[in-house]
């Protein structure tokens, strides 16, 4: 494959997962999870 094509493959993965982790922090309940799951750890 093209440079230019693995590359904007790349920036494609790279957002799809900034836009999965914007999307779970617009939900709260998912925030109180995550929380009492690392606090958990301790």
């Amino acid at each position: 494959m093209r440079p230019a094509a693995i590359r904007a493959m790349v920036w494609a993965a790279v957002a799809l997962a900034l836009a999965g982790t914007w999307g779970l922090y617009q939900r709260p309940d998912f925030l109180v999870n995550l929380a009492d799951q690392l606090w958990s750890c301790f």
